[in-house]
C-alpha cells in the first residue's frame, strides 16, 4: 500500500519521501518521483548518515505492522515507536497519520466502534502493540496524530483468497469479513492529508460485510481459483462487525468499493 500511495500523492502534486528497509528498492523509488531513504528501526532508528533529511517533512504517514515476534512483540514495537516519536520531536513534522489496525478489538461480538478497543484487552499480541503505540503517538506533546484503523486489505496484487483457495473444512463460514480496497485506503490517507484532519480514530472497512464462505467462494471463482470448502453445520455464533459510520461522518468519506466481493483486479 505504501509505495502506490506514494506514487499517487505524486500525481497530486506532493513531494514525497518514502522509506525502505531494503538497498535493492533504492532505485525503485526513485525511478518512480519518491526520495528515497534506508529506515529501519531494530528496533531503535538506524544511524545512516542521510536520514535524518527524511524527518524534514510536514506530514508522516507512519505503516510499521508489529510482526510476529513470539513474546516480544509489545515490547519491541514500543521501542521502535518511542525512537520514532524522539526522531519527529526534533523534526518540522507535526501531522502523523498512523496505520493501525481493526485487531484491535476483544474477540466479542457485535457491532463494534472506535472507543470499544480496550488497552490489553485486544484478541493478539500485534493488537495490543499497536494498542499502545496509538497510545504513545496520540500523546506525544510536538505533534498531532490521526489513527486510521484499517480492516483487511485487498485489491492490486493482494488477494487473501489466494491463501485460502482450495482449503477443505474451514471454520466461521458465517463470520462476517471486515475488508477495504487498497484504494480506498489511499483515497482516506490523501483526504486526510490535505484536509489536515487531526486528533481522531477511526475506523476503515468496507460498508458491506459479507460471510467468508460467500466472500471467499465467490472471490475464488472470480479468479480462477478452486474454491475453499466450509464445515457443515458448525454452531452459529455471533461474530464482529466493524463499524466505519464515523469516518463516513467527520471526514466524510464515501467508498470507492463499498461492497468488498468486487473487483478482485488490479
Amino acid at each position: 500500500m505504501g509505495f502506490s500511495l506514494a506514487k499517487h500523492l505524486i500525481k497530486q502534486e506532493h513531494a514525497v519521501k518514502g522509506s525502505t528497509t531494503s538497498k535493492d528498492k533504492i532505485k525503485e523509488l526513485e525511478n518512480c518521483g519518491i526520495e528515497p531513504y534506508l529506515v529501519e528501526f531494530n528496533p531503535q532508528l538506524s544511524t545512516n548518515h542521510d536520514v535524518p533529511n527524511f524527518w524534514h517533512s510536514d506530514v508522516l504517514v507512519l505503516n510499521i505492522p508489529p510482526g510476529h515476534r513470539r513474546n516480544k512483540v509489545i515490547d519491541y514495537h514500543t521501542k521502535q515507536i518511542r525512537s520514532i516519536i524522539e526522531a519527529i520531536s526534533g523534526s518540522p513534522i507535526k501531522y502523523v497519520v498512523f496505520i493501525s489496525s481493526t485487531s484491535v478489538y476483544p474477540k466479542l461480538p457485535g457491532l463494534v466502534v472506535e472507543d470499544d478497543a480496550i488497552p490489553g484487552k485486544a484478541g493478539r499480541d500485534s493488537g495490543n502493540a499497536l494498542l499502545q503505540a496509538e497510545k504513545m503517538l496520540t500523546q506525544a506533546n510536538n505533534f498531532e496524530t490521526t489513527v486510521l484503523r484499517f480492516g483487511g486489505l485487498y485489491g492490486g496484487d493482494r488477494h487473501p483468497t489466494k491463501y485460502m483457495a482450495g482449503r477443505k473444512n474451514l471454520i466461521k463460514a458465517n463470520a462476517p469479513v471486515n475488508l477495504i480496497h487498497r484504494d480506498d485506503c489511499i483515497a482516506i490517507i490523501t483526504q486526510l492529508v490535505e484536509e489536515k484532519i487531526t486528533g481522531e480514530i477511526f475506523n476503515a472497512v468496507a460498508d458491506n460485510h459479507p460471510t467468508r464462505k460467500e466472500y471467499y467462494t465467490k472471490a475464488a471463482e472470480a479468479l480462477g481459483l478452486k474454491p475453499p470448502t466450509f464445515k457443515q453445520n458448525e454452531q452459529e455464533k455471533k461474530y464482529k462487525v466493524v463499524s466505519n459510520m464515523k469516518l463516513k461522518k467527520i471526514l466524510p468519506y464515501s467508498f470507492i468499493y463499498p461492497e468488498p466481493i468486487i473487483p478482485f483486479h488490479d
